[in-house]
């Protein structure tokens, strides 16, 4: 039975309060390795690359290119390797 993690739209700032997706490196389906970069986030100062938090298969892109998604909230999904 695998486990879903989620990747989270990261604090990378103290006054950050939102972020943007702006490009997704993977697709649903995809496999990644822990610490591969999956996902590009816009702030106001830079554009930053977001890792996977853990090896698995992409199953669910919560949030698309474009998207302001406050911090903390879940932007996809990985079943994880076991």
């Amino acid at each position: 039975m695998s486990r879903r993690v989620g990747v989270e739209m990261p604090k990378l700032g103290y006054e950050m309060e939102t972020g943007i997706v702006q490009a997704w490196r993977c697709r649903v389906g995809d496999r990644v390795e822990q610490d591969m970069p999956v996902v590009d986030i816009e702030t106001e100062k830079a554009t930053l690359d977001i890792v996977a938090p853990v090896s698995g298969t992409v199953v669910e892109i919560v949030h698309d290119s474009g998207a302001e998604v406050p911090v903390g909230a879940t932007i996809g999904w990985i079943d994880a390797d076991e």
